[in-house]
């Protein structure tokens, strides 16, 4: 029986809408670099992962400024929530009712910071939607590693990994789910990657919106 779900926000249970493309390009241009096609194609396949980490990358491990790039997309990603480009992902948070009405605590998990994902809730009047809510600073480290998922089993006190499901748009969030044992990994459509991508990452389940997810629990406890 699942316990716990999971999910990610940006592109599972909050609409991407090219949001985060549009940050990054702000924030690059704020902090004085020339963005080039090459970047944004990185941070197009990195979608999930910590954003902290995709910086560190693009400056070859320049921490002073992944960290100027990273506060800039911070800023700009909130200043663009704050102006109503943030809007849930269709039946997402009737999903996410669902899933509590059913005895399933649900985590919601960002790579953003913990100010932003805030902000993100503030703006859906989200705050008291979830059991929990995490970033990777809370946890430890970011996705693809298992921390956010573990981290979240933890403080809810569920005893078993096989009793999570997880849900993401990227094959980051699908690697984070493996790795941190849960029974149900489930990649959605919603977001950045292709079934193609989720099923060769090893999801166990890909569904066209996280809103399907309910129902493939209950089924699954059916079958139990």
């Amino acid at each position: 029986m699942i316990k716990l779900a999971v999910l990610d926000m940006a592109g599972t249970t909050v609409a991407d809408d090219g949001l985060v493309e549009r940050a990054f390009t702000q924030a690059i241009a704020d902090i004085g670099v020339a963005g080039t096609p090459d970047m944004l194609e990185h941070v197009r396949r990195t979608m999930g992962e910590s954003k902290i980490t995709v910086f560190r990358h693009l400056f070859d491990g320049d921490e002073t400024l992944a960290q100027q790039a990273n506060q800039a997309f911070e800023h700009a990603y909130a200043e663009r929530v704050a102006d109503g480009e943030c809007r849930p992902v269709d039946g997402a948070e009737a999903a996410i009712r669902q899933l509590r009405d059913n005895g399933v605590q649900v985590a919601l998990t960002t790579g953003f910071s913990e100010t932003t994902q805030r902000q993100i809730l503030a703006a859906l009047g989200w705050e008291d939607l979830t059991d929990l809510t995490l970033t990777p600073a809370q946890a430890g480290r970011g996705r693809p590693h298992p921390d956010m998922v573990l981290t979240a089993l933890l403080r809810l006190g569920v005893d078993d990994v096989r009793e999570v499901a997880t849900a993401g748009d990227t094959v980051y969030d699908v690697q984070s789910g493996l790795r941190a044992g849960a029974s149900v990994v489930a990649g959605v459509l919603t977001g950045a990657h292709s079934r193609d991508a989720l099923t060769r990452a090893g999801a166990t389940h890909v569904l066209e919106s996280v809103r399907d997810l309910p129902e493939l629990l209950s089924a699954k406890e059916d079958q139990s």
